[in-house]
């Protein structure tokens, strides 16, 4: 039997990695078994297991992958822009997941809504899973250096108010984001562009 090529082994990876996706969005993590995923991806039961390890990984993959989407973007502009403010950081985000797909790590299309269910999920999951939850903690932190930061260069040039503290302020960015989101899987809540306009015309700094 040939080798199967790296380019091979990726492409099935990520094919197991969305079809555990539309498990998870559809049914949550505990009531998705490495079988569903299997029959969901149309392999053979033990096929997940030649790619990761437990159900865990696959978690721990589209955590990665969901967090890197959405905040991504503000480390982004929080790092190439002299001055950003409140308003600008969040709406980064927001601009990202305001289509209906967005592109995973290995370049396919993903449902917005789909990955959103699954950030979701991973949040409960950082309650009681050291895997998940050293590695969240260590990317919020992360984010939230890299927007106090921001906001600190803002607040010198005159663009963010002096009484803005930057520790504080890059925590309401993050909470606006991580409410905005919840709101958005709970309630349906998907006027994420028309929020974004908000936030530009004055409604935060």
């Amino acid at each position: 039997m040939p080798r199967i090529t790296a380019e091979r082994r990726e492409a099935k990876r990520a094919e197991i990695v969305a079809a555990a996706r539309r498990c998870f969005s559809r049914d949550g993590f505990h009531q998705s078994s490495m079988p569903d995923i299997a029959a969901e991806a149309g392999v053979s039961a033990g096929a997940p297991y030649r790619y990761f390890t437990s159900k865990e990984e696959i978690v721990l993959a589209i955590a990665g992958d969901a967090f890197r989407l959405i905040f991504e973007p503000v480390e982004r502009l929080a790092d190439s822009t002299d001055a950003p403010g409140v308003a600008e950081l969040v709406a980064a985000a927001l601009d990202t997941i305001s289509g209906e797909t967005v592109r995973d790590a290995a370049g396919h299309t993903v449902a917005v809504d789909e990955l959103l269910r699954c950030v979701v999920q991973v949040w409960s999951e950082v309650l009681r899973n050291d895997e998940v939850r050293g590695p969240a903690a260590e990317g919020f932190e992360r984010v939230r250096a890299s927007i106090a930061e921001a906001l600190r260069r803002g607040r010198a040039a005159g663009a963010v108010p002096a009484a803005v503290d930057p520790d504080r302020g890059a925590r309401v960015v993050m909470g606006l984001l991580h409410g905005f989101l919840l709101q958005r899987v709970a309630f349906g809540l998907t006027d994420t562009a028309g929020l974004a306009d908000d936030l530009r015309a004055g409604l935060l700094l």
